[in-house]
């Protein structure tokens, strides 16, 4: 399917929610799912972005993607694929497979407010609504990977979605994968769920990069910054994947025992 930028942005989660609904639908007993992004062909997408002046700069490369911190000044478009492999419990364990983790709920829900500005408050019940399904309070999460691309509006709107639902949750850690990947568009949510899935084998929290002088407006509790974290158990992350025309998705993953 073709989707609009806002679209692709969340399409990464979309798919494994996809999957998943099918699973239970029993439509399906095995399903592929993930997303790609490649630039080839791309310049309209990096012209409209840079036209809206979202698009990062920085004299160092590696130090222009900057969620949260106070120098942050867009996003880096990169490229990359991950694809994941869904089936029912019982016919992984039938095969002999590798269970990296259960999807255990997912939600989506669109903002209807703005065509670009994010609205935490969606985000928020999107987040709720994504827990509730999965039976959990949100003290039982260990892991929130954040969305945040490094735009400043876009950032600030997550994290008052995330102190909303998860203040005072002392255990609760808070990274973003985008500031050493890159925002892989229609591949973001799912590979930065690729980048904290071995949290539940190490118990290590990785960090956000770049993070020199946090923005007030973004503070959270329990932000990992710039050194990864020893969380110990980890047993249950939440993975955020926002897009533009307010189009949001939240996909919860428990580790299986």
């Amino acid at each position: 399917p073709h989707y609009s930028v806002g679209a692709a942005c969340a399409a990464g989660n979309a798919a494994l929610i996809q999957g998943a609904q099918m699973l239970r639908l029993g439509e399906v007993d095995f399903a592929l799912c993930g997303g790609i992004s490649e630039s080839i062909g791309s310049f309209g997408i990096f012209a409209s972005f840079r036209a809206q002046g979202a698009l990062a700069a920085h004299d160092d490369p590696t130090k222009a993607c900057r969620p949260f911190d106070m120098g942050r000044n867009g996003i880096v478009i990169s490229e990359g694929s991950c694809l994941y492999t869904l089936e029912t419990f019982e016919r992984a364990s039938k095969r002999g497979a590798k269970i990296y983790g259960e999807i255990a709920g997912y939600a989506m829900n669109s903002d209807a407010k703005d065509f670009v500005l994010p609205f935490g408050e969606r985000q928020a019940q999107c987040m709720q609504l994504a827990m509730t399904r999965a039976g959990l309070n949100p003290d039982d999460v260990d892991i929130i990977n954040t969305h945040a691309t490094g735009t400043k509006q876009g950032d600030i709107e997550e994290c008052k979605a995330i102190r909303q639902v998860f203040s005072g949750c002392s255990q609760t850690y808070v990274n973003n994968t985008k500031s050493i990947i890159g925002h892989a568009m229609g591949a973001a949510g799912v590979l930065e769920l690729a980048g904290n899935l071995p949290a539940f084998e190490d118990g290590l929290v990785h960090p956000t990069i770049n993070l020199d002088e946090l923005d007030p407006d973004c503070g959270v509790e329990n932000l990992v910054a710039n050194e990864a974290k020893n969380a110990g158990d980890v047993n249950v992350i939440l993975n955020n994947s926002f897009g533009m025309v307010g189009i949001n998705s939240v996909v919860i993953i428990k580790k299986i025992e």
